[in-house]
């Protein structure tokens, strides 16, 4: 059984050990380890990856809870296998409904074989899509669309969601939120081809290099890192030459957008692809 673990806390002195210990203790081959330790912010974090023979999440989880009870530690015990079947989703928006609509779509119609379990926007603007679907709605920003970044993990956590979809969820995730669902757990949709057209106006930078495709990529989030290696799927469409600015736009938003969610959204569902060491690997 594959065990992703992850530790996000205050620095500190022989955080790892005890973690690392306790799992080759129980005969598990560690398959990935990564750590963060920022002087600067006096925070630590830390990823671990472990292979473990038979079903022992729930014995992992308890010697966790207590490691991190005395480490004063965040750990979450996470597998992918555990709901394989039917993964549980947070579904993220700001402003753009055409994405979650159409994941939403997808997973009625059985192409997305995974569970809406909320809803969660820094803007009330998709509010009516949850209402629609029967899914829980969270609004999580203020007046200026600022989010609760503690809120936001909160409800992550209260309904015991596997991957974090970011649909057009235009607030850039702190690093810490980033290693708490660390290991291929949050995707993300981006309006622009990666690396080429990072950043929030992709459209308008593709169009000022008078390109004629244009396109949106599918990607794992990764905290602290440029997203160019973590592509999960990415879909293009092409324009004739002068075709204006809002008709680019318009094509991308309402049709390419969401249909390269969808199928990125699928891939990491039916683990036909997963995060190792920050690239996206095909799983045998």
């Amino acid at each position: 059984m594959q065990i992703i673990i992850t530790a996000v806390g205050p620095d500190n002195v022989g955080l790892a050990d005890p973690i690392i210990h306790y799992v080759t203790g129980l005969g598990a081959s560690i398959a990935e380890i990564q750590m963060y330790d920022h002087d600067d912010e006096a925070v630590f974090a830390m990823l671990c990856r472990i292979e473990l023979a038979g079903n022992r999440l729930s014995e992992v989880r308890k010697a966790m809870q207590e490691i991190g009870r005395l480490k004063n530690l965040g750990i979450r015990v996470w597998s992918p296998e555990e709901r394989a079947a039917c993964p549980r989703l947070a579904i993220c928006t700001t402003y753009r409904p055409e994405p979650p609509l159409a994941l939403l779509r997808a997973i009625r119609d059985g192409q997305i074989k995974a569970t809406p379990a909320v809803m969660i926007g820094n803007r009330t603007a998709c509010r009516g899509i949850a209402e629609q679907f029967g899914v829980d709605w969270h609004m999580i920003g203020d007046e200026m669309g600022r989010p609760d970044e503690e809120r936001f993990v909160a409800i992550c956590d209260e309904y015991d969601v596997d991957y974090i979809i970011l649909a057009r969820y235009m607030r850039v995730l702190p690093p810490a939120t980033c290693w708490k669902f660390a290991g291929g757990r949050i995707i993300n949709l981006h309006h622009g081809l990666l690396p080429s057209f990072p950043g929030f106006r992709p459209y308008h930078e593709a169009y000022a290099c008078r390109m004629l495709t244009y396109g949106a990529t599918c990607h794992f989030i990764v905290p602290e890192l440029d997203a160019g290696n973590q592509i999960i799927y990415q879909s293009t469409f092409t324009v004739p030459p002068g075709a204006k600015l809002e008709d680019v736009m318009r094509i991308g938003q309402e049709d390419n957008e969401p249909r390269c969610l969808v199928e990125g959204v699928r891939r990491v569902v039916n683990r036909e692809v997963q995060l190792h060491f920050h690239r996206v690997v095909a799983r045998r």
